[in-house]
C-alpha cells in the first residue's frame, strides 16, 4: 500500500503523498509535528542522571501526567507549567538526546527510516503501538506518591 512507509516512491500520479514523506521535520506545522508523536510514552519515563558520570538511567516510573493506559499526557496543553522537568521535544533534542528510543517516530524520520507499521498515522489505529509492544503500557507506574529518595529502586537500565 503506498504511503505505508514500507515502499516510499511507489505512488501513482493521482495519489498525494502524506506530509511525513514530503516534509522534513523542520518544515512541519505544529499540528503536523504533534501528530508525529507515536504515543509510546517512553520519553515520559522518569530518568535519573548520575552526577559523577553523567550517565542516564531509565526507571519504570512515568511522569504523573502520563495516562499509563493511553500513553498520552493527561494535560498536554499545560504540561510545562505543571511539570517543570517536562522536555519539549524539538528537532535539536531529537538529534541530541541519545536516550530517545530507536523506535521514536521523530528519530526514525530524522534518520530517514520512515514511520513504522504500528505508527497510528500508518495503521490508522492508536492501539497498534501497544499491540506491537513498543509503548510503556502495562509495565510502568506513575511517579505520583513515590518518595524521591526511593526512585532509584525503580531503575530498569542505562540509556545508551
Amino acid at each position: 500500500m503506498p504511503g505505508a512507509g514500507n515502499d516510499p516512491g511507489v505512488w501513482s500520479e493521482d495519489e498525494v503523498r502524506p506530509f511525513w514523506e514530503t516534509k522534513r521535520l523542520d518544515q512541519m506545522s505544529p499540528e503536523e509535528w504533534d501528530s508525529i508523536c507515536d504515543g509510546c510514552g517512553q520519553c515520559c519515563l522518569v530518568k535519573i542522571e548520575d552526577e559523577d558520570t553523567g550517565s542516564i538511567f531509565f526507571t519504570r516510573l512515568s511522569c504523573s501526567l502520563l495516562d499509563t493506559t493511553s500513553c498520552r499526557c493527561k494535560d498536554y496543553e499545560n504540561r510545562f507549567a505543571k511539570m517543570p522537568d517536562c522536555l519539549k521535544i524539538d528537532l535539536k533534542k531529537v538529534r541530541s538526546l541519545k536516550w530517545l528510543p530507536e523506535s521514536c517516530a521523530y528519530r526514525r524520520l530524522d534518520e530517514g527510516r520512515g514511520l513504522a507499521w504500528w505508527h497510528p498515522l500508518i495503521s490508522g489505529d492508536p492501539d497498534t503501538i501497544h499491540q506491537a509492544g513498543v509503548s510503556v503500557r502495562g509495565w510502568v507506574e506513575s511517579e505520583e506518591g513515590i518518595p524521591e529518595e526511593e526512585i532509584a529502586r525503580y531503575i530498569i537500565g542505562e540509556a545508551s
